[in-house]
């Protein structure tokens, strides 16, 4: 049997989830350009907006007679479209600014012994350590940042909650808002991951064009947003 509350919290927040620009501007880059495991910026992304959403909704029932919640909801609007001009900037300046580059040649022995040379980029610390982990870990806690200021922003995201009134009693009511968690962390890990894919199988095929542009047009996605919800925020 159809548990319909939880079918339609999960419907209701990955059509939420996916159907905001503004959402997947903040998460395109920074899938983009994380190294590996892309699927935890969504993941992490949707834990933030689920714990955003949740605290303005308590702050909401509980003070909304003491605390200016709508000028909360505004500020952290605008606060978010900051957020996505700057996002798109830095994935700006990392393209334009790359690091170092080494260039690796291999002898392959065979029936024919032949010489390639593999392109590889490394970042370095003090101790010529690699970075890479601390990278993906300052990645998966922007986006987690990122995502708990969306949930913040727009007392809108009450709407999709409303649901929650009309059910019989308290145990579907849970369940909606149980599906919807569940919603929301996988419709944003799913698009995360599949980016993440094909961001992958345009750097293993070599194609440095093709991922620049995908590198640029998830900048400029999120450049265009951001200042598109500044300006209607003002």
């Amino acid at each position: 049997m159809i548990n319909f509350p939880l079918v339609a919290g999960t419907l209701a927040s990955m059509l939420h989830v996916i159907s905001g620009p503004d959402h997947l501007a903040a998460v395109t880059p920074l899938v983009i350009e994380t190294k590996r495991k892309a699927w935890k910026i969504g993941l992490f992304w949707g834990l933030g907006h689920l714990f955003g959403m949740l605290l303005i909704g308590v702050l909401f029932f509980l003070f909304k007679d003491v605390i200016p919640i709508e000028s909360i909801s505004e500020y952290s609007e605008q606060l978010v479209a900051i957020v996505l001009i700057g996002v798109g900037l830095w994935v700006f300046y990392r393209i334009f600014n790359q690091k170092k580059k080494h260039l690796h040649p291999h002898v392959h022995h065979g029936t024919e012994t032949y010489v390639h040379i593999h392109e590889h980029e490394h970042i370095h610390s003090d101790g010529h350590h690699h970075t890479h982990n601390k990278i993906v870990k300052q990645d998966v806690l922007s986006s987690l940042g990122i995502g708990f200021l969306h949930g913040l922003a727009g007392v809108a995201h009450f709407l999709l909650l409303l649901p929650v009134l009309g059910f019989k009693d308290n145990s579907e009511g849970v369940q909606y808002i149980l599906g919807f968690a569940i919603g929301t962390v996988l419709a944003m890990s799913a698009y995360a991951l599949i980016l993440g894919r094909l961001t992958t199988y345009s750097k293993h095929q070599h194609n440095d064009n093709f991922f620049k542009g995908i590198r640029l047009a998830g900048g400029l996605f999120a450049l265009v947003i951001g200042f598109y919800w500044l300006y209607l925020s003002l």
